[in-house]
C-alpha cells in the first residue's frame, strides 16, 4: 500500500500528554457530519448541535418519509438563524438497500440455533420464524454457508442489537438460516446485509430519484450521498439526473461500502466530488482486519487529488451511553491522522440518549489528534505526488500553505467565488484555520439577474479546516477596496473568535485576474 498511514509530529512527549487540552476558539478543523432525526430534529437540540460543532446535516432518506423530513429541515433552519452559523444539507440516498419492514414495531427475539427463514414476502409479519425482506432474487444469490447480517444498526459486535446468519438452503424464493447469536432486533426497520453477493437493483432507486427530483431540487441541498456506489458509472448517472433537475452545482459524494464499490475506488474517486467510507458495511462485505488497510489506502488517494474523504461508524457506543470506549476514541484520533476530511455520525445522533454529547467529544477528540498531526510530511507527500509542471494556481496555494508555516501565521484567509481556490489550499492541509471569504456572482437566465455563493460557502463546510464567510453582493460589484472590505470582515472575525491578537500574521490567498497570489498581513490594533 503506497502512503496512507497515520503520522504525528515527531515523538510524542510525555508532558504534552499530561498536560489539559488547550482551548479551542473554533471547532476542529475536521468537520462533523450529524444525521438529524428521532433524538435530534427540536430547534432545542439542533442549535446545540450546531454549537457542539456539526457543520453538515444528514437527512437519511432511506426511512421515513419526505414531510418529516421537511419539518426537520424547517427546525435546521431557524437553529442556523438563531446561532448565526451556516450549515449545509446533505441527502443521502437509500440505494440497493435490503430493508425488513417491521411496521408493528414489535421487538423480534432470536435465539442461537434456531432457525429463521428470510422471505421475499412482505405481507408476512417479522417474527422469530421468518424475516420479509424487500427483494425477490435473494435466494437465487446466496449459496450455502453465506453470512447474512441484519439490525438496526447492523453488525457491529453489539451482539443484542444485530443477528448473524449463516444460509443453510434455499426453498424457491426463501433461505433458512441459522441463528448463530442471540439478539432482539427493535424498531420499525431493520437493515439487512449479505456478505458479498452482487445486489441486482439499480444504485441509484426510483425511491432516491423521487427523493432528489422533489425535497432535494425544492431545498437545493448542498450534497448527495449515493449509498451503494459500485461504479464511477453509478457517480454519472446521479450528476446527469441532478443536472436534469435543477441541481447543477449539488455535490455528489460516493458512499463506497461493499467489495464490489471497492474494486472501482480509483474510478469512483475520479467521478465523485468526495468519498464517505461506510465502514459499518464495509466491515460486513469483507474482514474486519482489513478495514483499516482499506481505510488508509483511501484516505490517501483522496488527499492526494484533494477530494473530502468522510467515514462513518466511529462512537457506536454512544448510542447508549455518555461516553466513548477507549478503542472508539483512538479510532477517531486515528482516522485524523490517516487524513479523514469528516466524521459522519449516524445512530449516535439519529436516535442517540446524547447526540450533543456525541458530536463534542468527537470534536475534542479531532482537535487532540490535529494538535500532533504531521503536516510537513503531508505536504512532501502531496508535493511529491502532484509532481510537475504545476499550475500557477497549484503552485501558489502550497507556496502560501508553506508560508503560512514558517511564519506561524494564525490563519490563512481565501477570496473565492466557486469554492476552489479554499479546496485547493485545504489540500495541503495547513495546520491554522482557512476563513474562505467567498464572493458572490452575478448571473441570468435571460429572465433575471440573481447572484449565487450561498451555496458555495456551505459546500465548504465539508472541507476539512476551512470556514466559509459569504460577502455581501457589494464585494462583488464594488471593485476597489471590495477585498480590503472582505479581509477585513475575516479579521475581525478572527478577533473575535479570540483567533488572532496582535501582530499576529495572516497569509492572504487571492485570484487577480488570470494569476494567483498571496500576501501577507500583521494584524494592528
Amino acid at each position: 500500500m503506497q502512503g496512507g498511514q497515520a503520522v504525528v509530529e515527531g515523538p510524542v512527549r510525555l508532558a504534552s500528554v499530561l498536560s489539559p487540552s488547550k482551548p479551542n476558539f473554533l471547532p476542529s478543523l475536521t468537520k462533523i457530519v450529524g444525521t438529524l432525526g428521532e433524538n435530534s430534529r427540536s430547534v432545542e437540540v439542533i442549535q446545540a448541535c450546531l454549537e457542539a460543532g456539526m457543520s453538515v446535516a444528514r437527512f437519511d432518506f432511506s426511512w421515513l418519509d419526505d414531510n418529516y423530513h421537511q419539518e426537520t429541515l424547517e427546525n435546521l433552519r431557524i437553529a442556523v438563524k438563531n446561532v448565526k452559523r451556516l450549515c449545509a444539507v446533505l441527502l443521502d440516498t437509500m440505494g440497493p438497500a435490503l430493508q425488513v419492514c417491521n411496521k408493528t414495531g414489535k421487538k423480534v427475539e432470536l435465539k442461537a440455533g434456531s432457525h429463521v427463514t428470510i422471505t421475499p414476502n412482505i405481507d408476512r409479519e417479522p417474527s422469530a420464524e421468518v424475516l420479509p425482506v424487500n427483494y425477490n432474487g435473494l435466494a437465487k444469490a446466496v449459496q450455502k454457508g453465506a453470512t447474512i447480517f441484519v439490525g438496526q444498526y447492523l453488525f457491529t459486535g453489539i451482539e443484542a442489537t444485530s443477528v448473524w446468519l449463516e444460509v443453510l438452503e434455499t426453498r424457491g424464493p426463501d433461505i433458512i438460516c441459522l441463528v448463530k447469536n442471540s439478539a432482539i432486533l427493535a424498531g420499525f426497520l431493520f437493515t439487512m446485509h449479505v456478505s458479498q453477493v452482487h445486489i441486482d437493483l439499480p444504485t441509484l432507486t426510483d425511491i432516491d430519484k423521487q427523493a432528489i427530483s422533489t425535497w432535494g431540487s425544492r431545498n437545493k441541498v448542498e450534497f448527495i450521498s449515493l449509498s451503494y456506489t459500485r461504479h464511477a458509472e453509478d457517480v454519472r448517472e446521479l450528476r446527469s439526473f441532478v443536472k436534469a433537475h435543477n441541481l447543477p452545482e449539488t455535490q455528489i459524494l460516493a458512499k463506497v461500502e461493499t467489495v464490489e464499490g471497492l474494486r472501482h475506488f480509483d474510478d469512483i474517486l475520479q467521478e465523485a466530488d468526495g468519498i464517505i467510507l461506510s465502514r459499518g458495511n464495509l466491515g460486513i462485505d469483507f474482514p474486519p482486519e482489513k478495514v483499516f488497510l482499506f481505510q488508509k489506502y483511501a484516505m490517501h488517494k483522496c488527499n492526494m487529488v484533494g477530494k473530502p474523504a468522510i467515514i462513518t461508524r466511529v462512537v457506536d457506543s454512544m448510542t447508549a451511553n455518555l461516553r466513548p470506549t477507549r478503542a472508539e476514541a483512538t479510532d477517531v484520533a486515528n482516522a485524523v491522522l490517516d487524513g479523514a476530511d469528516g466524521i459522519l455520525l449516524g445512530p449516535e445522533t439519529l436516535r442517540g440518549l446524547y447526540p450533543v454529547e456525541a458530536i463534542r467529544i468527537v470534536g475534542r477528540i479531532c482537535a487532540e489528534a490535529e494538535s500532533v498531526y504531521n503536516q510537513s510530511l503531508h505536504f512532501k507527500r502531496i508535493t511529491k505526488y502532484v509532481g510537475e509542471p504545476v499550475s500557477d494556481a497549484e503552485s501558489v496555494a502550497s507556496s502560501a500553505v508553506l508560508a503560512a508555516t514558517e511564519v506561524k501565521a494564525a490563519m490563512i484567509v481565501v477570496f473565492t467565488s466557486s469554492g476552489r481556490a479554499a479546496r485547493l489550499i485545504a489540500k495541503y492541509r495547513p495546520s491554522v484555520p482557512v476563513f474562505a471569504i467567498v464572493i458572490p456572482r452575478l448571473k441570468t437566465n435571460s429572465l433575471r439577474w440573481t447572484f449565487t455563493g450561498s451555496l458555495q460557502a456551505r459546500q465548504l463546510l465539508g472541507v476539512r479546516g476551512v470556514y466559509p464567510i459569504l460577502a455581501s453582493p457589494n464585494v462583488a460589484t464594488s471593485g476597489g477596496s471590495s477585498e480590503e472590505s472582505g479581509l477585513q470582515v475575516a479579521l475581525n472575525h478572527g478577533k473575535s473568535v479570540g483567533l488572532l491578537k496582535p501582530n499576529d500574521q495572516v497569509v492572504v490567498f487571492q485570484k487577480i485576474g488570470d494569476s494567483s497570489v498571496f500576501k501577507i498581513v500583521v494584524l494592528e490594533y
